[in-house]
């Protein structure tokens, strides 16, 4: 490609510090070469007699912006007065106001989409924040193109909720920052970069995939950068420098090339479960107050007695429906003003020998009880050390599961690999979604020398891989092959709710999948265990 990159600067909240903020840039260009555009997010304007008079100087013409320099609206109420416009204008020589809401398409090409100010919470809505409108006016003529496959730079004054899911946390309390609107902005948007502001931090994103693996075709990534304010005193970077060759002029495979930290996008579960609150707060899932030394009702003679046998982990069981998340109420990306219903949780069907609350439990064989999940020795053990983690509730698998149970779930799978470890051994964990009622995620271990260290060359069924190259031959020949999924992909979007399949996780976070057609046998993991760990 011969396009020449575009070098850009963005910046947090100037807040009135612009000589400072335009010093830097002076710096930067001195020992860098001339950069094309800054990029101003958050508060541009101080409130300040000093910060007044600093600004004066450039509106007057006495000092001149040494960049081409664009800027956001007004976040606050006290800094309305700067902007005489809502639709945007030249406020000073090289220094522009992009407006309310829009895409500014320069000469090359360079597609950004931008909001000013805060999210309204009152109608009408006041100058410095948007409206749900403002999105959907701003989302709607972009994506009603059949060939929009995103903007390149979106800039916003507050932060999406939950962008740290998935990814390094930030220096915030996340209880209280960002906005959702946001989130589905980003969601529908598909920016490669994403810049914000207003938190005083600096947040740099490990990049997120626009896709889901396995279903559908591989798009471009995005990055996520909040910047801090200019000036701060704990030298929190302010400032992002970084290069960018305008979306339409790339090549489809140098666009949707994936570095190797890339994430599972973190607004696809709140889209896909069709809700605007916290992405991080679930509703609280049912309590089961479980007294393991008292005898269960039902456990002698009566239902679940005498002429019932619980079946060996892994056995088929009687066949509950999937409770399907998906059939909830739809909602529209912005409709702020509706209220998340509760969400009820599933029932078994019939006597489930998993669920704690159940008088068929077993409870001699519970290790431990937590809030959502809780640790068994598996009846039919393999070894001694062969354990089950499962949710208290009643759960077909883990894409059902709330991030909540998911989250204390992820915990007992790291406890049982560190216990392994400590024994001299390496840990094996799958769950088989298919002819089962309740999620059961199995732990079993394996000896150091019989466990391959990397899955790599394992696609091919190469013989130094004993794990993988054991599984077609389970399969009487058949060329079913598990497929190697990325360790940052969500289990979630490779599978919905009601989707059959057999997954394994070894311990060093490596990760196998195969979606199951038909005939699949119950006992492959466990055969697989018996005969080639």
């Amino acid at each position: 490609m011969g396009e020449k990159p575009l070098k850009i600067l963005a910046c947090g909240d100037v807040e009135g510090s612009i000589n400072a903020v335009f010093n830097r840039v002076r710096t930067i260009q001195k020992k860098s070469g001339q950069f094309d555009l800054l990029l101003c997010v958050g508060n541009f304007f101080g409130s300040s007699p000093g910060a007044q008079a600093e600004w004066q100087e450039y509106k007057s013409g006495a000092k001149k912006a040494p960049i081409h320099t664009y800027i956001l609206g007004a976040a606050s109420q006290e800094t309305l007065r700067y902007f005489p416009s809502a639709d945007g204008c030249e406020l000073a020589d090289n220094i522009t106001y992009l407006g309310r809401r829009g895409v500014f398409t320069g000469a090359s090409g360079l597609q950004i989409a931008y909001v000013s100010g805060r999210e309204g919470q009152q109608d009408p809505t006041p100058a410095h924040c948007f409206s749900p409108k403002d999105l959907t006016q701003l989302v709607e003529p972009l994506i009603s193109n059949n060939q929009f496959r995103g903007v390149d730079i979106l800039l916003t004054s507050q932060w999406p909720r939950g962008v740290w899911q998935y990814a390094n946390s930030p220096e915030v309390n996340t209880k209280f920052c960002g906005t959702t609107s946001i989130s589905h902005l980003a969601y529908k948007l598909k920016p490669r970069y994403h810049f914000a502001a207003v938190e005083g931090v600096h947040y740099e994103r490990l990049p997120y995939r626009n896709h889901v693996v396995l279903q559908e075709n591989t798009q471009h990534v995005s990055r996520f950068i909040a910047l801090a304010t200019v000036n701060n005193p704990e030298k929190r970077k302010y400032l992002y420098a970084f290069n960018i060759i305008p979306m339409k002029s790339m090549e489809a495979s140098e666009l949707v090339k994936q570095p190797q930290d890339v994430t599972e996008s973190p607004y696809s579960r709140m889209v896909r479960e069709n809700t605007l609150s916290d992405p991080t707060v679930q509703e609280p899932a049912s309590q089961f107050f479980f007294d393991l030394g008292k005898k269960q009702r039902g456990g002698g003679r009566g239902q679940g007695g005498r002429g019932r046998k619980r079946p060996s982990d892994g056995d088929g069981q009687n066949q509950g429906q999937p409770w399907d998340s998906d059939r909830q109420s739809q909602r529209l990306p912005f409709d702020l003003d509706r209220p998340k219903q509760p969400r009820r949780p599933p029932q078994p069907s019939g006597p489930c020998w998993f669920c704690l609350a159940s008088p068929q439990v077993e409870k001699h064989l519970v290790i431990s009880i937590g809030t959502h999940c809780y640790l068994a020795l598996a009846k039919g053990s393999l070894t001694p050390q062969h354990v089950l983690v499962l949710p208290i509730g009643h759960y077909q698998s883990v894409v059902e599961l709330s991030s909540e149970v998911v989250k204390e779930l992820d915990r007992y799978k790291m406890a049982v690999r560190t216990f392994y470890k400590s024994k001299g051994q390496r840990c094996v964990l799958f769950e088989r979604n298919y002819h089962s009622q309740h999620l059961q995620i199995q732990g079993q271990p394996a000896q150091i020398q019989r466990l391959p260290h990397s899955l790599t060359s394992l696609p091919r069924y190469k013989t130094d891989s004993p794990l993988r190259a054991s599984l077609p031959r389970y399969r009487a020949g058949a060329e079913q092959e598990l497929m190697e999924i990325p360790q940052h992909t969500d289990l979630k979007q490779i599978a919905p709710p009601g989707t059959p399949y057999f997954y394994v996780e070894l311990d060093s976070g490596e990760k196998l999948f195969y979606r199951i057609q038909k005939n699949f046998p119950l006992q492959f993991g466990r055969y697989v265990h018996t005969h080639h760990i």
